[in-house]
């Protein structure tokens, strides 16, 4: 009978360690949307509202389209030895390596996007991930104009802008 016990007291264990903390997308969107209001910590909303507003605003007019072109310092990060192109479409920032290439990589497989690739710089150090360069900020434009044909992914940007390489 004792043995009976201490198979049922071991079994109970391992069924609680089995069933205990995991991992699921609750646990991770309360850490991201605590880091979130760590970020904020320090500062009004007031004044968050303000920083973020000019952070996504226009900047220039190019064919009559309103667009934010951004003159960022930054270089080829990940798997690529091409060069640049001046003008780039940025769809996505991160902050790891890792988060900016598996994106990278989804634009490539899933958008059929061949030429997307990410770039590192600015002076928070971001990995932006590029759907699209190009060599003239017109053509950069259009295919801004119609990102929403052209990328099937959701933009991680709440605007899509335009990265000028210095």
């Amino acid at each position: 009978m004792k043995k009976i016990l201490q198979i049922i007291a071991v079994l109970v264990m391992v069924a609680g360690m089995f069933t205990g903390c995991h991992s699921n997308e609750q646990n991770y969107r309360e850490a991201y949307e605590k880091a979130i209001e760590r970020r904020k910590t320090g500062i009004g909303a007031e004044t968050y509202a303000k920083i973020e507003a000019e952070r996504q605003k226009y900047t220039t007019v190019i064919n009559g389209d309103s667009v934010r072109l951004v003159y960022v310092n930054a270089n080829v990060a990940i798997d690529s030895t091409d060069a640049a192109s001046p003008y780039n479409v940025v769809v996505a920032t991160f902050t790891q390596r890792i988060n900016a290439k598996s994106y990278r990589d989804r634009l490539r497989e899933e958008c059929g996007l061949k030429g997307s690739y990410v770039l590192y710089g600015g002076s928070d150090k971001q990995y932006f991930v590029i759907a699209q360069g190009c060599d003239n900020k017109e053509e950069a434009a259009a295919f801004l104009r119609d990102i929403d044909k052209r990328v099937c992914l959701k933009i991680l940007e709440p605007l899509p802008w335009i990265l000028r390489k210095i």
